[in-house]
């Protein structure tokens, strides 16, 4: 009913506007000196009684620009170039009667200086602070072309992944994934390993959100901006990739398959805005793995070390488009949907050594040799929509209605089966573990923007429901009838849903040097779950999350700025499932029905520095995590432990953060960024049955430095460090991933070619291989994790743009770019 008052009243405003108007005032834009013409300017028609906005176009290709049915009355012209000096231009006075009124051309002055800085920031910069987030060029990490979201991120200080492809930032698991602001639901992991690096502009780290972004995600927000075309473009470019034959095959069942592609094709104009992508990525590693477990039950020790395959076959697709119509600058319609596909399947061939001694007496009392082949099959299909409408009103306040829906589909298939060895023709046990995970959410959002003095006041409502539901089943042989049988202990079928509802003010301005945004965000959450056929467990929660961002301008050259946050890290199925899963001979995992969401306080400080040269920044912040949530290993039987999930009292984190990049030359650029912090656990598990107390360091690099050996040809070294880190019952081994890159380009860069060397070793390095160590009062266990190196990547890329060389500039102040 809102919205239907809200149109009629809108479509009477508008006719009578209609009724009153019926003068046009057009012109053309051109530079001062060369009276070249300005394509795609900026041109703002503002009353000059109150300097309301009135309307705003870009000009056209030939910097012509048109106002129509302008009533009668006095205004003045704001136009502005990327590049060029402002300009403001009082018209004469409009009168009834007139139809036509044609302005001389309107010339702009360049603007030396701001050129100058322009060229300058296009070489050097590949990071960008702004007051909560820093921005990094993905373009600038040459090793993450043909890759993915992971490979462009894996280059940030703020972010680590380690052998397994555990994402962590700022040593925290739980972040939030934005896809040009728009908010993804599904586990992060997923969505990142599908987005192609190709079609990826900037990487957003928002460390310190403000209250306008949902409080999900305990370290932050990482928001992904694709690329599109300039106004008044068109572009296409095109991306194939093939891998080299493996030098290493580790005597895997198939040697690993690497190639794809990706195309995208832009369109933009005055009024529309159109683009479509697609991709294809088959990228396979082969590895090893050894490790040894042992556990003491009743003075029998149990020890079964291993070795053997450890490899993965990983398949991805996307399909994206995006379409938005602007009939004027009071409205905006936009849609998208994004369609992703990814599949994994990991091979585990191994051979076990199982002996059984009785400590009592030393002696020996049992001894099996047995194969195991584990392969365990994953897909994610996801889905997602969105709709929104923006209106601008002429006292230049805005309203934004967003629709958003989610569909994952998050399928499993694990079978293993034991046999005999060496002659492997004997079953001693087969199973396997179907699953189904689907999620299915959406959200509907109100904003509206106001500019109040010298800041501007955002508010707005927003409500989302999750639905996710779990079906998780495993099944063994029976030898005799030849039918798999379901096993219930094994078994089970959950569901969880959550209802969250938030309102949100926040007040930004920048009086002077300072700049700052302070918000405030209230939330009324119900999370509902069942598993099985026990009772549902419900959970109401009622928070506040209040934000502050301050950034001061000590000079041209060196900002401070600080921020808090307050978020929240809400359970997964995975947690809250009471029933043990079987996915593996070693292991179960089950969670905590009753675990509650993770409380987090974000705190930082820092600083940045420009210099003739470059640039350095450097942040100090504090994370604390309140019902902190462990993973705590236990026996489960004599071959068999048992994971599980709980909240394990009070975590805190103290890290520095620290970036720069630094022009030798020309010719010689270098980048690096490290993050060290100090993480401590404190508190207890299963009802205090168990007390944690444990701290440790741990600190990362992420650097690279490029060389410029000529125009059209340049060579990158780059190396991503990861130093061991202390766990709450074991330790992870280091990480060190090494890669080096050439990249020439032809045909004034249209064209270019790229060769990658991937996790380069040579047998020296120990590259790309983990050891996880984990321990308890009955139980060892240490895996070493082994995957594939020195790997050949060559990537042929073509870019097509028909926008002119002065189009690569300018911007419009006017609209908003959606998912």
């Amino acid at each position: 009913m809102k919205l239907f008052l809200f149109a009629t009243i809108s479509l009477l405003f508008t006719i009578q506007v209609y009724a009153q108007t019926n003068v046009t005032i057009t012109g053309n834009i051109a530079d001062k000196e060369t009276k070249s013409v300005l394509s795609y300017c900026s041109v703002a028609l503002f009353k000059s009684s109150d300097s309301t906005l009135v309307n705003g176009v870009l000009a056209g290709e030939h910097g012509i620009f048109k106002f129509e049915n302008i009533p009668a009355d006095q205004y003045y012209i704001e136009a502005q170039y990327i590049g060029y000096h402002k300009l403001f231009l009082s018209l004469p006075e409009i009168k009834a009667g007139q139809s036509l009124v044609r302005l001389p051309t309107i010339l702009l002055e360049a603007d030396a200086r701001t050129l100058r800085e322009i060229d300058v920031k296009a070489e050097r910069q590949t990071v960008e602070n702004k007051i909560d987030r820093q921005v990094y060029r993905a373009d600038k990490f040459l090793n993450s072309q043909g890759g993915t979201a992971i490979d462009v991120l894996k280059n940030t200080p703020s972010v680590t992944v380690n052998s397994e492809g555990d994402i962590r930032m700022r040593g925290s698991s739980g972040f939030l994934v934005l896809i040009n602001g728009k908010p993804v639901q599904t586990d992060p992991a997923l969505i990142l390993n599908q987005i192609p690096a190709n079609t990826i502009e900037n990487i957003e780290v928002i460390t310190s959100p403000s209250a306008r972004f949902d409080p999900d995600g305990k370290a932050g927000i990482i928001n992904i901006t694709t690329k599109a075309a300039l106004p008044g473009s068109r572009s296409f470019s095109a991306n194939a990739q093939g891998g080299l034959p493996a030098i290493y095959t580790y005597h895997n069942l198939h040697n690993p398959v690497r190639f794809g592609g990706d195309a995208t094709f832009s369109l933009q104009s005055e009024k529309w805005d159109f683009n479509v992508s697609g991709s294809y990525l088959r990228n396979d590693i082969a590895g090893r793995r050894t490790g040894d477990v042992n556990t003491t039950i009743h003075s029998i020790f149990t020890s079964f070390p291993s070795d053997g395959e450890r490899s993965f076959i990983r398949e991805n697709y996307t399909i994206r488009s995006s379409i938005a119509f602007k009939p004027n600058i009071y409205n905006t319609f936009s849609a998208g949907i994004y369609k992703g596909y990814r599949s994994q399947s990991r091979r585990a061939d191994i051979v076990y050594h199982n002996t059984k001694t009785d400590l009592s007496n030393g002696d020996i009392v049992g001894r099996i040799t047995y194969f195991n082949s584990n392969v365990a099959r994953k897909s994610s299909d996801i889905m997602l929509g969105n709709l929104d409408y923006v209106h601008i009103f002429t006292n230049k306040s805005s309203l934004t209605l967003s629709g958003l829906a989610e569909n994952a589909d998050l399928d499993g298939l694990t079978t293993n089966i034991n046999l005999d060895e060496p002659k492997r023709q004997i079953v001693l046990q087969k199973t396997k573990n179907p699953s189904t995970n689907p999620l299915n959410a959406y959200r509907l959002k109100a904003d509206y923007a106001i500019e109040i003095g010298k800041g501007k006041l955002e508010t707005g409502y927003q409500y989302r429901n999750q639905v996710q539901k779990g079906n998780f089943q495993y099944q063994d042989l029976d030898h005799d009838s030849g039918y798999y049988v379901i096993v219930p202990q094994f078994s089970s079928n959950t569901k969880v849903i959550n209802r969250i509802q938030s309102v949100y003010g926040q007040y930004s301005a920048k009086p002077g040097k300072l700049e700052y945004i302070a918000g405030l965000r209230y939330e009324y959450s119900t999370r509902a779950f069942t598993a099985g056929k026990q009772p549902v467990r419900d959970l109401y929660l009622s928070n506040i999350f209040p934000s502050l961002n301050l950034q001061y301008k000590w000079s041209e050259s060196l900002v401070a700025k600080a921020g808090y946050s307050k978020r929240v890290q809400r359970s997964t199925n995975s947690e809250l499932n009471p029933f043990p899963e079987r996915e593996h001979s070693e292991t179960l995992e089950s969670g905590d029905p009753d675990i509650l969401p993770e409380l987090i306080d974000l705190t930082e400080i820092g600083v940045v520095k420009d210099f003739k040269k470059g640039s350095v920044f450097a942040t100090l912040y504090n994370q604390r995590i309140k019902n902190v949530v462990n993973r705590v290993n236990s026996v489960y039987n004599d071959t068999i432990l048992n994971r599980i999930y709980t909240n394990a009292g009070l975590a805190t984190s103290w890290g520095l953060e620290a970036g720069t990049t630094f022009n030798v030359n020309r010719w010689w650029q270098w980048y690096a960024g490290g993050n060290v912090y100090r993480y401590k656990i404190k508190g207890s598990l299963f009802d205090k049955n168990v007390n944690v107390n444990t701290s440790s360091v741990v600190y990362s690099i992420n650097a690279n430095t490029t060389f410029k050996v000529s125009p059209t040809f340049q060579l990158q070294w780059t190396v991503s460090y990861l130093s061991k880190r202390v766990t709450a019952q074991g330790e992870d081994s280091r990480f060190i991933v090494p890669t080096a890159t050439a990249k020439k380009t032809f045909l004034k860069g249209r064209l270019a070619a790229t060769l990658q060397w991937q996790n380069i070793d040579l047998g020296l390095l120990g590259t790309n291989r983990q050891r996880i160590t984990t321990f308890g009062k009955d139980f060892f266990t240490t895996t070493n994790y082994i995957q594939e190196t020195d790997i050949f990547l060559l990537n042929i890329s073509y870019n097509l743009n028909q926008a002119s060389k002065k189009a690569r500039l300018p911007s419009s102040e006017f609209g908003e770019k959606e998912f």
